[in-house]
Order: structure tokens, then C-alpha cells, then sequence
């Protein structure tokens, strides 16, 4: 009897075996440690002043959106004036951006870092003075209005008569696309109306003059926009009754009309907004008359929200602030 054929065959299984034994042995010992199998990790970046310095800007991050752990205590300090309302993103040059209120008048303040910080200050941006019948800014109600009057110029619907933007307040970035944009928040002397500057460059500083966030109105300040598929979401803080409204619209500059927001209570401002990584988002509100930060999340696409919940280790600390995810 020829054996070769039968030896070649026993060597030919005992190769199979041996290459299946040596496959699952590696994908036993890969697996505890593979970064394909397991589900990215999430960092949430939040920059903020304090209840004791609106000159200095800290900065915090969490794992979870919940717990925060200082990084930078008094990381920030500009040359001059003031940085409150920070807000921050990362942009495609791999840098981190801030901008913030300075306090000084119809200009915000910009900064950048490569580690969250250590920060360059960019100087700041005086807003164009170029609004003398800039729209919007007419309909909200200021100290300059006569008696029967609500207007800040003292019309109730038409433009300020103002010569100049006198504030430029809480700006907030807003990346849609391949446009990175400010929402800030302007007045020539009565109410505070949200408009939107965009970057005309990469190194953003220059921007297109203010375009007013239509429907939102006068007597508006702390605006900040997220994008949910095709729906821009507005929320911001109603000056007059204090609390903080939702507004949709198809276009991020409007025209937005009101939808009911969530239980947040009021004397509340300064919404913050992040996607959690289960798709549910998540809104940070400060009370600042408690001394308090509160969140509420929201699992239905903005629709219908949570209980407030005071956030832990932060509230009575942080104030207004900023806050950012990406995956680590």
C-alpha cells in the first residue's frame, strides 16, 4: 500500500488544527485589550469662571459629563478686562479655541491652545460699529426708552437709532458644516438681540458682519445653537421673565419660532448644550441667584427633557461656562 498520500493528508489536518488553535489563541489574548472591540471613550472638556474670579478662566473635564476634575485652576488670565461666558471648541487645525465676554464694551475675546492649558490670547475683536439702524436691536425694551415706549431707541418695532453697538456679550461658537461661527449676543442701548458672525478665514480672525438670529427678538441674551439633522435649536435666556426658552428653525438664522422648553425653573442662564454618547443630550443651566449648576438630559431629540439635577463637585463653584466632547 502507498502511504504517501495518507501521510500527506494527516499532515495537511494537522496543519488546519494547528493554524485554527493558534487563531483563537490570538484572538483570546487580543480581546481584553483590542481597541477595535471596544467603544471609543469620550472627553468632555468644560472651561468656566468662578464664583471668586471672572478674570481668571479654569478648566475641568469629565469622562461622563457629570463628574468633573479640575485641569487648569486659573489656566487663563487675558492681558486685560474680563473672561466671562467662555465658550470652547476644538477646530481642524487640531487647536482649541475660546471665546468670551470681555466686559469691555461692543468687543469679545478670543484665545488659543494646544493642551487645553496653556493659552495664547488672539486679542480682541471690536464687533463692527456699523449698526446705526442694525435690525432687531429696536424691539427689545432699555433704560433710553421714553415713557409709552419699549423700544431701545423708543420704538417698539423698528431699529435702533443708535450710532453704535454699545455690548457685545456671551459669545458662543457654532460649527455647522465647514463654517465656524460666533452667536453673540448685541445691544445699542436696550435689549440684548443674538446675531451671527462667521469666519471669513481659517485662523479666524476676520469675520462677516452680524447677521440678527430672526424671530428670536430683543430682550434675549446666553444663546446657543445646536443642529439635530436638518433643525437648528436656539436656546436662550428670556431677559424679561427669566428663564430659558427653545426655539427651532430650518435655518440657523431663522426665522425660529418658540417650542415648549423643559422644566427648568427659572432665574436660570447660560445654556450649554452636548451630545452624550448615546445620542441623548445633555443642557447645563446656571441659577445664579442659588449659586447652583443644574443639567437635564433629553432622549427624544430635544423634545421632551428631565428633571433638573444639581451638578455635582461644580455647583456653587462654576459659572457660566462652556463645554465640549471628543473622542479620546
Amino acid at each position: 500500500m502507498d502511504t504517501a498520500p495518507v501521510m500527506l493528508t494527516k499532515r495537511t489536518c494537522f496543519s488546519a488544527v494547528s493554524m485554527v488553535m493558534l487563531a483563537v489563541a490570538g484572538l483570546l489574548v487580543a480581546a481584553p485589550g483590542s481597541s477595535a472591540a471596544a467603544p471609543p471613550g469620550w472627553r468632555y472638556t468644560m472651561v468656566a469662571f468662578s464664583n471668586v474670579s471672572d478674570r481668571d478662566m479654569d478648566v475641568y473635564e469629565s469622562g461622563d459629563g457629570t463628574e468633573f476634575q479640575p485641569v487648569g485652576l486659573s489656566a487663563y488670565r487675558p492681558p486685560s478686562g474680563l473672561v466671562r461666558d467662555p465658550s470652547i471648541f476644538r477646530n481642524t487645525d487640531g487647536l482649541y479655541y475660546v471665546t468670551y465676554t470681555t466686559g469691555g464694551g461692543a468687543n469679545i475675546g478670543f484665545a488659543r491652545s494646544s493642551d487645553r492649558i496653556n493659552w495664547t490670547p488672539l486679542g480682541n475683536y471690536p464687533v463692527p460699529f456699523c449698526c446705526a439702524f442694525m435690525p432687531g436691536t429696536g424691539d427689545g425694551t432699555g433704560s433710553a426708552s421714553p415713557p409709552g415706549f419699549s423700544g431701545s431707541a423708543g420704538f417698539k418695532d423698528g431699529p435702533s437709532l443708535s450710532p453704535f453697538v454699545t455690548k457685545a456679550w456671551a459669545p458662543e461658537w457654532f460649527v455647522d458644516g465647514d463654517r465656524v461661527n460666533v452667536i453673540l449676543s448685541l445691544s445699542t442701548g436696550g435689549g440684548f438681540v443674538p446675531y451671527l458672525m462667521t469666519a471669513l478665514e481659517p485662523s479666524l480672525r476676520l469675520w462677516s458682519p452680524p447677521v440678527p438670529l430672526a424671530g428670536i427678538g430683543a430682550d434675549h441674551i446666553d444663546t446657543t445653537v445646536v443642529k439635530v439633522g436638518s433643525t437648528y435649536h436656539a436656546f436662550t435666556k428670556n431677559e424679561t421673565k427669566k428663564v430659558v426658552e427653545h426655539a427651532v428653525s430650518t435655518s440657523v438664522t431663522g426665522p425660529y419660532s418658540f417650542v415648549p422648553p423643559g422644566n427648568w425653573g427659572s432665574l436660570v442662564e447660560g445654556p450649554a448644550l452636548v451630545q452624550l454618547p448615546n445620542d441623548a443630550w445633555r443642557i447645563y443651566l446656571d441659577a445664579y441667584t442659588e449659586g447652583k449648576y443644574l443639567y437635564s438630559d433629553s432622549t427624544d431629540g430635544l423634545r421632551t427633557w428631565s428633571p433638573v439635577q444639581e451638578l455635582p463637585g461644580l455647583s456653587g463653584t462654576a459659572r457660566h461656562f462652556g463645554v465640549m466632547t471628543e473622542p479620546v
